[in-house]
């Protein structure tokens, strides 16, 4: 105070006009000075604000030796671009209303996947070194697998984990095992389950929303990817066992994914990487805002890169298994099971619910020091590529999808519908074309006879003789409509598979070409594989639709006498191939369900090893294990 007195009576002894200057001096050595704290502060902030960044990717945190050891860096090593939580938070709100928009019009869906894409991008760059990561290399993990397998109940004896080159990592036998052996079995305890996410730091948020309560392979993405940031996670050798990068779409590159511009498969793909990326920014909002995830490991670093990985891991290898009751089913990761590679054969997998395991019996006979396959399923590739990330060259079950519908503007819809409806059918449905002969199954035969059907035909299906018989030989080839009626369908098939070839940019023979070249990259191969093998399921169905017609010509012009259908071909039709003989109504739409599945409630990540696997229930029951849609029980 004295200061300030003494500075006045200075001041009050100077002229006003050098009193004036000697105060405006004064004001800016005031404001230099306020400049000065605020540079200092936001410096100092900023590296306050970095260094726990820089401590933590220098030393990472360690459990059971240096295989297990975490490396999480959160604006990291090597990051251009650091982005503030608002700015970040911006970015994601945009893209969560990107992907909830509705869903583009045809023709603009490649336009929108570019627009997510860009979005996607930005955001990655920004969260470039985010990540949690493992060091050491993949193998170096497997032994720590084996022990902890070993140490939990399961069988280790018998095989090893050994690369197969193209084919990756697998099960070597190291001793003769016979068909049918049993060789290999997890107890549910080593199973990562919707259940154990439930009872895991998961399990707050999850009793609270919706979206987790709905979409369990979302659940179990998000379990594993809180397991793999607890480095003394119960699960930590099994989830350091896991690939680090995968090959499917959501890895690939635009130009990769350009590739299949055209293709009956395209869609499937754009659809997973919007859902994805939706799937992403929703979850991301929720970590930071929701109270109940406070204590989640993703709380401080959840970067897209990390959600891909999860959603790839999860759809590579999710599965069904009954619930500890039996009453309903439950997704799953299966460790050990789940590095078995794919062939040709039967189901062999399944739950016993007595002793409580996943068990799998071998496939076939194998000697000592060859690979140990197992039965994915009855897939496409498509689905093998779109969720499996690999092309299965001797796939005995491809197919093509082809959506095909009665349209509501023809004057026969009516007419049409409800022969459609009598036999099970949708009048508008996805449906598949085989790349075996006939290329169409049942369903699909019947619905292009009643298509075809002239007004006079449909009255007689609804409202003729035995009518109600007659709906029972829709999807049998022995008994046709009338020779027109077979010509037109056969017609229809081949002009419609011609169409669709028209749609791809290269011929059979120029992708042929390509993938002649040795430098090709692995998900170009994949794309380039994927577009050749639906052409030549579709030139299958055209020749095949050419042939079929021409047959049918020919017993036209020759006057040929129609089969008739007596009501003794019922038990014929019980007693044979039940693919192509059974009446319609009782076959399981296979085509239907393909089509129901893009629906949004539907999961997203549709894969995992083996669609139907066999096991008891505890009443005798016979457990059919369905890993797209449900589990069907059979009493015996």
């Amino acid at each position: 105070m004295k200061i300030v007195a003494i500075l006045r009576g200075i001041l009050m002894s100077l002229k006003e006009k050098k009193r004036f200057e000697i105060f405006c001096f004064l004001i800016l050595d005031f404001l230099n000075c306020i400049l000065f704290i605020w540079v200092f502060n936001s410096v100092f902030l900023r590296f306050i604000m970095l260094f726990p960044v820089f401590s933590q990717s220098i030393c990472p945190s360690s459990t059971m030796g240096k295989k297990s050891r975490v490396k999480t860096q959160k604006s990291g090593s090597g990051a251009t671009t650091t982005a503030s939580p608002k700015e970040m938070m911006n970015l994601i709100s945009e893209l969560l209303q990107k992907c909830s928009s509705p869903a583009a019009s045809s023709g603009k869906e490649w336009e929108e996947y570019i627009q997510i894409r860009s979005l996607v991008e930005k955001i990655r760059k920004k969260q470039k070194g985010l990540s949690t990561v493992f060091e050491g290399s993949r193998e170096d993990s497997f032994a720590d697998l084996m022990s902890w397998a070993q140490e939990n109940g399961a069988s280790c004896d018998g095989f090893t984990i050994t690369n197969f080159g193209t084919e990756g990592y697998g099960l070597r036998t190291t001793r003769d095992i016979k068909a049918e052996e049993l060789f290999l079995w997890v107890p549910r305890k080593m199973l990562m389950t919707v259940e154990s996410a439930q009872n895991s730091v998961l399990g707050p948020i999850y009793s609270q929303d919706r979206i987790l309560q709905a979409m369990g392979n979302v659940t179990l993405a998000l379990h594993l990817l809180c397991e793999r940031g607890d480095p003394a996670s119960f699960w930590s050798p099994y989830i350091r066992s896991l690939p680090q990068e995968y090959d499917t779409p959501l890895y690939y590159q635009q130009e990769d994914v350009q590739l299949l511009l055209g293709t009956q498969a395209v869609q499937d793909v754009l659809n997973q990487y919007k859902n994805t990326a939706r799937q992403y920014a929703y979850f991301y909002k929720l970590v930071q805002t929701h109270p109940a995830a406070s204590k989640l490991p993703l709380k401080d670093g959840f970067s897209f890169d990390d959600y891909r990985w999860a959603v790839s891991s999860v759809m590579t290898r999710q599965n069904q298994i009954p619930t500890v009751d039996g009453s309903r089913v439950t997704l799953a990761l299966i460790p050990l099971w789940d590095m078995c590679n794919h062939t040709n054969g039967l189901i062999t997998t399944g739950y016993n619910l007595e002793d409580d395991r996943c068990e799998c019996v071998a496939l076939q006979d194998y000697k000592e020091n060859e690979q140990i396959y197992i039965f994915y399923g009855t897939r496409s590739n498509a689905e093998f590529v779109i969720h499996n990330g690999f092309f299965f060259q001797d796939n005995a079950h491809d197919r093509v999808k082809i959506k095909l519908g009665v349209s509501k503007s023809e004057r026969l819809y009516a007419m049409k519908a409800e022969v459609l409806a009598r036999a099970g059918i949708p009048a508008s449905c996805v449906f598949a074309l085989h790349c075996n002969d006939p290329p169409i199954s049942a369903q699909l035969l019947a619905f292009l006879r009643v298509f075809c059907m002239t007004e006079e035909e449909l009255k007689d299906y609804l409202l003729g003789e035995r009518a109600i018989n007659k709906i029972f030989t829709l999807g049998n080839s022995d008994f046709p409509v009338s020779w027109e009626n077979e010509i037109k369908l056969w017609t229809f098939l081949e002009t419609r598979a011609a169409l669709l070839l028209k749609t791809y940019k290269t011929t059979s023979e120029e992708d042929r070409s390509i993938l002649e070249k040795p430098d090709l990259s692995l998900h170009t191969r994949l794309a380039v594989q994927l577009r050749l093998a639906e052409k030549q399921i579709l030139e299958n169905a055209s020749a095949s639709g050419r042939a079929k017609r021409l047959q049918f010509q020919k017993k036209l012009d020759e006057g040929a006498p129609l089969p008739q259908f007596e009501e003794s071909d019922i038990a014929l039709l019980e007693n044979n191939d039940p693919d192509a003989k059974l009446p319609v109504i009782l076959h399981k739409l296979e085509e239907v369900e393909e089509g129901q599945g893009i629906e949004e409630e539907e999961p997203l990540l549709n894969g995992g090893k083996g669609d139907y696997g066999m096991g008891t229930g505890a009443n005798g029951e016979i457990y059919l294990i369905n890993n797209f849609k449900k589990i069907r029980k059979i009493s015996l």
